[in-house]
């Protein structure tokens, strides 16, 4: 990068707040959309829940910081990971002028083991978004935001095939479609809806369903267009 500094520029002059990255990863689990928190050790908010994350080093970019609180405080990596907003009210964190730049991830269930106590976090657990404990700085807010953004990008993108395992049937996905916008979906023109937008196909095999008979097995068509064409595809 080439440095061009007018001369006699003065940085010091300048005010600088802090810089921190939020990492909001939801998942399916027990028929329940849940977040992963993790449990501050030290002042501010010491024993309250909060969002994993921390600040940014100066030489790493806020993509690069999001994923390395993510690994350093929960051991999750190589998951979908979004930029969702920034929040910078100016009384947000007791300590100082704090930005931070949130992201979400979404994990399959099953892909994440719980890490041990860390150097920050006392520990770190799975909660189900309608029952969350009281959260540190304004991380409710935050999660707010990231659910009401969840939703909408369930609408028109292939963001919830991110939530799955590899394959499914066409109920596992309906499922899991309703437990995040929280409102049922009518089977027959879901099924519709999904099959024509040409973005999953046969796997060839059959999985049993309860006592009826066997589903087909789906998966992510992994050449399908990046966003699906026609908005509020669900419902």
């Amino acid at each position: 990068m080439i440095k061009d500094v007018p001369p006699g520029y003065d940085p010091d002059k300048y005010e600088k707040p802090s810089v921190t990255v939020d990492v909001v990863v939801f998942t399916l689990a027990d028929n329940e959309l849940r977040v992963l928190l993790v449990q501050r050790k030290y002042r501010p908010y010491a024993g309250m829940w909060a969002i994993p994350g921390g600040f940014i080093h100066l030489s790493e970019s806020l993509d690069a910081a999001a994923r390395r609180e993510l690994r350093e405080e929960t051991g999750v990596t190589d998951v979908y990971l979004e930029q969702l907003y920034t929040f910078g009210d100016p009384d947000r964190d007791p300590r100082t002028r704090v930005i931070t730049v949130a992201y979400f991830a979404l994990v399959p269930f099953p892909a994440v083991t719980l890490p041990d106590p860390t150097e920050d976090a006392a520990a770190a657990a799975w909660f189900p978004m309608n029952a969350l404990p009281p959260l540190a700085f304004d991380h409710q807010e935050i999660l707010d935001y990231a659910l009401t953004r969840l939703r909408y990008k369930l609408e028109y993108t292939l963001v919830g095939f991110e939530l799955l395992p590899d394959t499914f049937t066409l109920s596992e996905l309906q499922h899991a479609y309703e437990i995040i916008l929280g409102e049922a979906l009518d089977k027959r023109n879901f099924r519709r809806k999904i099959l024509s937008a040409d973005i999953i196909e046969e796997t060839g095999k059959m999985q049993k369903e309860g006592e009826g008979r066997p589903a087909k097995l789906y998966r992510y068509r992994p050449n399908a267009i990046a966003e699906v064409k026609t908005r509020r595809l669900f419902p």
